[in-house]
């Protein structure tokens, strides 16, 4: 059956809609899915489950580009609340299926699959699939997916990206790996973006590639692309208001984590293989945890920063993101060892030893978890403690986050204003609203105060390197898993850096795993260590993860 078989108030209801999808008038969009927890809809980047949801994620999506419906097939499914007799088996299925999510405040059980095609004016054709049932007179959607037209590329993770977009070395220990390189770091004949179109568009081709780029291509990676990230890497939320928001591979309509949101989304999409990244106040660990990814923040100057961008020097740290262990367990062997580094002015040989299997939780910072996330923490210790390798745990005080996050905010933001704050005087405007009132605070930021807050930060650092001498801390990485793109992350913000912050301060190596499942979503567990055993600290999380069966 084709368009002219449609019922005429079926017709009308979907025509209706998709002038409304046009004009995004997001009030009728709503009306037209069906109320309750069992509308569906989904797309390239997954699906949303209920009314909620669904209403949620279109409030941030905008509307479509113009375009026409260029056919449209309707096949019956039920009627009268009963499904047709007639039809082959999997005719049949289809509209018991169908039958099996109608909401229950029907009344009369009339469904139906429309099928549509749309073509864009600027190109390109989607596809819209729906089921409609008649609800109290008005009929409404109850499960939909969309086929968007083929993209040249997703912006709001790729800045520019190719297959590959630069060879690595035909052979090497990392040969037939990808990596998705942060919009931070310098490659040869491109331009550095930091997250800002104007930033981007006045800076100079670079002319040399950083070290930790050389690294990985002389390894035998090759770069799939430059991805994105928040505005001069200040912020740990992943949004950009120039590119706009990178999906988060593992939550729906969830935020990606930032400031190496690119990165980790192109990683959890399966768009790359590596992100190479960086993390000054949990800018790796919290993408990671956000999307389910193994993240590795490295000891402070362990890997060497020139031709990266920097946002403040004190705790600028370079690491990856993959997806498993194993992966990035390579990288690690390759970039931290004195064969694969470009640099030989540190000392990596505290990595070749393993670490001691001894585990201390911090109680200050367990205390800013969520509760469902500190439960399956909880589940998670006492698993490890029930295994065939039991580790033993100790809690321990890990000092006043309050005072570490506020010396640690102060520095940074010091740093980052003599780093930055030239070029935003320049450009009033130019960045958005939220990373613009961090820099006009770190601005007002005096010397004196800078001063305090260094020598704050000194006795800190000492009693974290104190606690990791002779063990490994484990806590949640974040407080919970990724909010939603539409949640008022303030509080989470707030949270999230007072666990991230301290081994930043420290500059002490952390790892995040994902082996913490809450409401359905990723949260990493955090590993420290010492500093300069990087390359033992993941041979350890692999351990860990191996015991709870999620290497």
């Amino acid at each position: 059956m084709t368009d002219a078989t449609i019922p005429g108030d079926l017709r009308e209801a979907f025509d209706a809609y998709e002038r409304a999808i046009v004009a995004n008038d997001l009030d009728a969009l709503d009306a037209f899915f069906a109320p309750g927890d069992d509308t569906l809809r989904g797309d390239t980047a997954g699906l949303l489950v209920g009314h909620d949801a669904i209403s949620g994620f279109r409030a941030l999506r905008g509307g479509v580009p113009p375009r026409e419906i260029a056919e449209v097939h309707y096949r019956p499914l039920a009627r009268g609340g009963e499904a047709a007799a007639s039809g082959s088996p999997d005719e049949a299925a289809g509209r018991e299926a169908a039958a099996s999510i109608a909401p229950a405040a029907s009344t009369d059980g009339d469904v139906a699959l429309l099928v549509s095609v749309s073509a864009f004016r600027g190109g390109g054709r989607g596809l819209q699939t729906q089921v409609w049932q008649r609800v109290d007179g008005r009929w409404l959607i109850i499960a939909a997916h969309v086929t968007p037209r083929t993209p040249a590329l997703d912006r709001t993770i790729w800045r520019s990206v190719g297959d590959p977009f630069l060879q690595g070395a035909w052979e090497g220990p990392l040969a037939g790996l990808t990596v998705a390189v942060k919009d931070l770091f310098a490659i040869a004949g491109f331009r550095i973006g930091a997250g800002n179109p104007t930033f981007l568009e006045e800076a100079r081709p670079e002319k040399a590639t950083a070290p930790a780029v050389a690294d990985l291509l002389r390894a035998g990676a090759s770069l799939r692309g430059i991805a994105r990230t928040d505005e001069f890497a200040y912020s740990i939320a992943g949004d950009n208001v120039h590119y706009g928001t990178p999906p988060n591979g593992a939550v729906v309509g969830a935020l990606p984590g930032g400031s190496s949101s690119g990165p980790a989304s192109a990683v959890a999409l399966g768009h790359a293989d590596v992100g190479l990244a960086t993390d000054t106040a949990g800018s790796i660990r919290v993408p990671a945890s956000y999307q389910g990814l193994w993240g590795l923040r490295t000891t402070h100057d362990l890997v060497p920063r020139q031709g990266m961008l920097p946002l403040a020097q004190s705790f600028d740290t370079i690491g990856w993101l993959t997806r498993d262990g194993e992966t990035l367990q390579r990288v690690a062997d390759w970039c931290l060892s004195y064969d694969g580094s470009a640099s030989t002015e540190n000392v990596y040989g505290a990595s070749g030893d393993d670490l001691p299997w001894r585990f201390l939780v911090p109680e200050e910072i367990l205390a800013c978890v969520e509760p469902d996330t500190r439960t399956a923490f909880s589940r998670l210790l006492a698993a490890l403690a029930a295994s065939d390798d039991p580790p033993p745990f100790r809690a321990v005080d890990s000092g006043d986050l309050d005072a570490t996050f506020t010396a640690f905010r102060t520095v940074q933001g010091a740093e980052a204003w003599r780093n930055d704050g030239e070029w935003l005087r320049a450009h009033p405007g130019a960045v958005g609203p939220a990373v613009a009132e961090r820099f006009r605070v770190a601005s007002q930021i005096t010397p004196a105060e800078e001063a305090s807050a260094r020598a704050a930060l000194e006795p800190i650092a000492a009693h974290l390197s104190e606690l990791v001498d002779g063990a490994v801390l484990i806590f949640p990485t974040v407080p919970g898993p990724a909010p939603l793109r539409t949640a008022d992350v303030d509080a989470v913000r707030a949270a999230t850096l007072r666990m991230t912050a301290p081994a930043a301060a420290a500059g002490l190596p952390a790892v995040s795993v994902p082996l913490l499942t809450v409401a359905g979503a990723p949260v990493g567990v955090c590993l420290v260590s010492r500093a300069g055993t990087d390359i033992a600290l993941v041979r350890l999380a692999r351990r860990l993860a191996a015991l709870v069966g999620a290497a």
